[in-house]
């Protein structure tokens, strides 16, 4: 097993192969193929040629029945092709025995292969190094094999030693199990140092928002779009994997929090879902979600289904979700954004890169927040301008009046700050721009 590190440079022309079942139809076997082609053009490498292969029966041994492998090896001969790339998952039994059908000629990966080496060139942080190096190992204890045909090799010094008996396997698959349970616990104290830093930033109660979505569809640019801030934007799969959050100032001059979250695909190995539900905590702990969908990409509602699925396995599901349909500037069909409309009547559609849009999705951003506050009337006395200025941090004053006993404030107070400003919450008090009443018990006033 080839180290998923070195994997670009080893790979300059590919085979790519697709697999349609009962499960995966014609149609989408074909957008996972071209998908494919794409991830593999962000490592540099090559396609000389894709072949969706039509799969009746599983076979344990080769995926396919021998004579359909030794007829994609021969093709991939006959092209060029330094390796042959599978959509499909393989088992470490079966690419062994790819490996020894192709006389280890070709390199034999699959799609899981190709997205953890693309997630290993972009990792930033320590968090996400760690988290990638994790998959990665976890990835390969079970496929070492395929590296070591001569078991009796020798290896000379080193700290740790071979025990009576143990092989050279042995010994390295001993070595990677140390190593993914030194990255564990090397895990547990980043993410234990990251919940500190959220802790600290929740001391100031600003509402947050999570920018979800598939890969490559704008949450980046959207980020920077709303918020003037100049996070990587690239039109490549993955190139966010860290989360970055930023100021956005809603139009009644309430603060939100948004944080750009990493991709998602089809067919993310789970392991990376596993690996990477730290960075995703983001998404857990926000206030609502913003969904982002490339309206552009003809696998939209594929797109949108995958990003739910994943949003359920972390259990984000069940928050308030904005679903937001981006890059319609690049949409030519006037019936496709109208089908689109149709099928989600209740989404935004908006372009980052343009503009259009964004007003009514900010304006959409301060119902969601209104929704889950509470609007009262408060008098607040003097003394405790510590409280008004908080209730400023939080966006929640909508109108302020200074008065000998206090400072009378009106607003939609978030859930958090409820406890700190009931004491201070009046009943029957008339808004002096209407004729509005704020009902209420005589310690609360809401509506």
């Amino acid at each position: 097993m080839q180290d998923t590190a070195d994997l670009n440079p080893m790979i300059n022309r590919a085979l790519l192969i697709g697999v349609e079942t009962q499960e995966t139809p014609s149609a989408e076997a074909e957008a996972l193929l071209v998908e494919l082609e794409e991830l593999v053009a962000n490592l540099g490498v090559g396609v000389v040629g894709k072949r969706q292969v039509k799969l009746r029966k599983r076979e344990a041994a080769m995926l396919f029945g021998k004579g359909k492998a030794y007829e994609i090896i021969d093709e991939a001969k006959r092209l060029g092709a330094d390796s042959i790339i599978f959509d499909e998952p393989l088992s470490p039994a079966q690419q062994r025995n790819w490996d020894r059908a192709a006389d280890s000629k070709l390199l034999i990966i699959d799609r899981q292969e190709v997205i953890l080496d693309i997630f290993n060139s972009r990792a930033a942080t320590r968090e996400a190094s760690l988290q990638v190096e994790l998959a990665r190992l976890e990835y390969e204890l079970p496929r070492m094999k395929r590296a070591w045909t001569h078991l009796d090799r020798q290896r000379g010094g080193g700290a740790l030693q071979r025990d009576a008996g143990e092989t050279q396997l042995e010994l390295d698959q001993r070595m990677i199990r140390t190593r993914i349970s030194k990255l564990k616990r090397e895990l547990v104290q980043v993410v234990k140092h990251r919940e500190v830093q959220r802790k600290r930033r929740m001391k100031v109660p600003l509402p947050s928002a999570a920018i979800v979505g598939y890969t490559n569809a704008g949450k980046s640019s959207l980020l920077n779009r709303l918020c003037g801030s100049e996070v990587l934007a690239e039109d490549k799969l993955f190139a966010t994997l860290d989360p970055s959050t930023r100021r956005a100032t809603l139009p009644s001059g309430q603060t939100l929090l948004l944080t750009d979250t990493v991709g998602f695909i089809r067919r993310l190995p789970h392991r990376l879902v596993e690996a990477f539900k730290a960075t995703l905590e983001e998404a857990l702990v926000s206030t609502f979600l913003i969904h982002l969908v490339d309206a552009s990409s003809p696998d939209a509602q594929a797109h949108h289904a995958t990003t739910m699925q994943v949003l359920a396995e972390l259990g984000a599901d069940k928050k308030d979700i904005l679903t937001v349909y981006n890059k319609v500037d690049q949409i030519d069909d006037p019936n496709r954004l109208a089908m689109l409309r149709a099928d989600h009547p209740d989404a935004l559609f908006i372009s980052a890169k343009t503009g259009k849009g964004l007003e009514t999705l900010f304006d959409k951003c301060e119902e969601m927040l209104e929704a889950q506050g509470r609007h009262l009337a408060l008098l607040i006395p003097h003394e405790r301008y510590d409280l008004i200025n908080k209730l400023h941090e939080a966006g929640a004053i909508s109108s302020r009046e200074v008065r000998d006993d206090g400072v009378l404030v009106r607003g939609a107070i978030p859930a958090r700050l409820l406890d700190a400003v009931t004491p201070f919450a009046i009943a029957g008090l008339q808004n002096p721009d209407s004729s509005e009443t704020f009902p209420g018990s005589q310690s609360l006033v809401a509506s």
